[in-house]
């Protein structure tokens, strides 16, 4: 079975996440997508993270009429700060008989060559990369890589941190996020 790791802090998870992981379901070889809930990226600061659980439970409630996207909270038992590639060596060794490949948006493919053990995740993974609007795939020497596949999907510029800013300033957001998303945050009284 080949699936896809969707890696993201979803904070909070919103409906651009689920079209590009259903678009990778039905317009790759992926069989599933996971969305790994990711504890703190080295990349961002902590104290906007709402806490693992939330997210987590986030995730669920958008992703739960979808059979084959599922929310994964993996990560949340590894040493942080995490790397992708530790993840990578735990899940593959956990699951032997899955192969996994990575799902990111093209902004993440231009800072690539930073992560922690870059050239290994390419020998052993592929990765699958999405559009962003502003980034140009054509200067990017990776984007040539045999293991990256660029997809076709859809444009999605929704941002967690707009959602989040817009929550705040009291804001119509509901409509860029999962109906039970949305009554979760607005019952916990998130992000306010």
């Amino acid at each position: 079975m080949k699936v896809g790791l969707y890696f993201g802090t979803f904070n909070p998870v919103h409906v651009g996440h689920v079209i590009l992981a259903n678009h990778m379901l039905h317009y790759t070889d992926m069989d599933e997508v996971w969305m790994v809930v990711t504890p703190h990226n080295p990349h961002k600061k902590k104290s906007t993270l709402l806490d693992n659980h939330h997210r987590l439970e986030m995730v669920y409630k958008a992703t739960e009429s979808y059979e084959h996207i599922h929310p994964t909270d993996i990560e949340f038992k590894l040493k942080q700060p995490n790397y992708t590639i530790d993840t990578l060596v735990h899940i593959s060794e956990k699951y032997p008989t899955h192969q996994f490949a990575i799902i990111m948006g093209e902004d993440n493919l231009k800072s690539f060559h930073k992560w922690k053990n870059y050239e290994v995740i390419l020998e052993e993974y592929e990765v699958y990369v999405y559009p962003r609007i502003g980034n140009t795939l054509k200067e990017n020497q990776l984007a040539k890589h045999s293991k990256i596949h660029i997809v076709e999907a859809p444009v999605v510029e929704i941002s967690s941190t707009f959602i989040r800013n817009g929550i705040k300033n009291d804001k119509s957001v509901k409509h860029l996020l999962d109906s039970k998303v949305w009554e979760y945050i607005d019952l916990m009284n998130f992000y306010k």
